[in-house]
């Protein structure tokens, strides 16, 4: 791969455009040799990102990229949706991220070529992430909550309040601004009576918003003590007065850190029980099935309620 057109991408963060090919004074049969050579991927037609930077990483990462690569030949353009919370490094979940969201001069929502571009209001005002413009971080999760579900815009405000990179506040103006009628509102009240910035992980956002949904009375981040007064440990939740439930995301549990941590885990849980909490885990797995979930909870506190 030429080294002046390498040395650009790195400093864009890994990605370049057409332009920038032909500002090098090279042509597409060089573009074709570097993919060839696997040194180059071309996520759209003028958009390029470097081999090194897109293999090995995660989805929302590369939807970055993506963004990143295609906003190089849009100057007009800012990304929007889970784009722009991809480009702030905000977690998403149940998002795609083969599409990338911008707003830009458009009547109507359109999406050519794995670009779907929105209606730009003029009254957002963007901001500069890394050398991209993209809408505010409270803008991109009420966006994402309009356009796939409360949960999906949970799971991001959670993780932006968790961060404090984004407060309630500003998430109800951008609420009241983009909201275009009853179900919107009722929408974006729901993402913010929802949100808990106590949650430290999709999977403990997911988790939360299941339990909610079963009818159960949530705490999150409870700590908790033995009778002398003295530190058990922090749980993920506690429903009702007993039972501990608490998201296994499993990957902590690798490598021989992990398994020192797995056997810390095992020690608190036997302390936690003997003191008469009953501890109910779950997996990513689990959150697919809310019946088994449900049944769990239920079996939990019946245990707790015979024992009293």
């Amino acid at each position: 791969m030429d080294e002046r057109l390498k040395r650009l991408a790195e400093q864009r963060g890994g990605v370049f455009s057409w332009g920038d090919v032909q500002n090098c004074l090279l042509g597409e049969h060089d573009v074709r040799t570097a993919i060839g050579a696997r040194e180059v991927v071309r996520v759209r037609r003028g958009a390029y990102v470097l081999d090194a930077r897109w293999r090995g990483a995660r989805p929302a990462e590369q939807l970055a990229l993506r963004a990143r690569a295609i906003l190089l030949g849009r100057s007009r353009d800012l990304a929007s949706h889970q784009s722009a919370l991809a480009l702030h490094g905000v977690a998403t979940w149940g998002v795609p991220t083969h599409v990338v969201d911008l707003m830009g001069e458009v009547r109507r929502t359109r999406t050519v070529s794995g670009v779907r571009t929105h209606p730009s209001h003029g009254e957002v005002e963007p901001v500069d992430v890394g050398g991209c413009v993209a809408v505010d971080i409270a803008t991109a999760v009420v966006q994402m909550a309009l356009r796939h579900g409360v949960e999906a815009g949970v799971v991001a405000l959670d993780h932006a309040l968790h961060e404090r990179r984004c407060r309630l506040s500003a998430v109800r103006a951008a609420g009241e601004h983009l909201a275009r009628g009853p179900l919107d509102r009722v929408r974006v009240e729901a993402l913010l009576a929802r949100a808990d910035a106590k949650c430290e992980s999709v999977g403990e956002s997911r988790t939360r918003l299941l339990l909610h949904d079963l009818g159960h009375d949530v705490r999150s981040q409870v700590s908790v003590s033995d009778h002398d007064g003295g530190f058990v440990g922090r749980v993920d939740f506690m429903v009702g007065g007993a039972v501990v439930v608490e998201f296994d995301g499993m990957v902590k549990y690798e490598g021989a850190d992990g398994r020192a941590a797995l056997a810390r885990e095992k020690a608190r849980e036997e302390r936690l029980t003997a003191l008469g909490f009953v501890v109910v885990r779950l997996v990513w797995a689990d959150l697919d099935h809310p019946e088994r979930v449900r049944s769990m909870i239920e079996r939990a506190l019946e245990w707790v309620a015979r024992r009293s």
